[in-house]
């Protein structure tokens, strides 16, 4: 299938899928006219990438999964590898959503001191 074919089974764009493919995660072969032509494997492959990266992963981190990535990646057992990647990405996260509370109570607490309590409206 051509690139618009899988980006339209997927929902995602034709961009996304050469970034993908740039980032190693995705594989294609070109046709005589220059076109990038995908395995329909690689729907599912799409599906997980996406899946993964909607959980908080960087494509970086979803290179810890290719070697399931053709697979159900949500019902399979994590690997060693992959259970690291994830549980250092969730201790980022954590520290952001961290910083960025502290961030927001201190404008909270400036808007508090300035306004007496009234709110701005946006």
């Amino acid at each position: 299938m051509r690139i618009g074919e899988l980006a339209g089974a997927t929902g995602t764009t034709a961009r996304a899928l050469r970034h993908y493919e740039q980032a190693g995660l995705l594989s294609s072969e070109r046709a005589p006219n220059g076109y990038r032509l995908y395995d329909e494997r690689a729907v599912v492959r799409v599906r997980n990438i996406r899946y993964l990266l909607a959980a908080g992963l960087t494509l970086d981190d979803v290179r810890a999964f290719l070697p399931c990535l053709d697979g159900d990646v949500a019902a399979a057992p994590p690997s060693g590898k992959g259970l690291r990647v994830a549980l250092e990405r969730l201790a980022i996260l954590d520290e952001r959503i961290a910083a960025q509370t502290e961030a927001r109570d201190r404008l909270a607490a400036a808007l508090q001191e300035k306004t007496g309590g009234i709110r701005p409206v946006a």
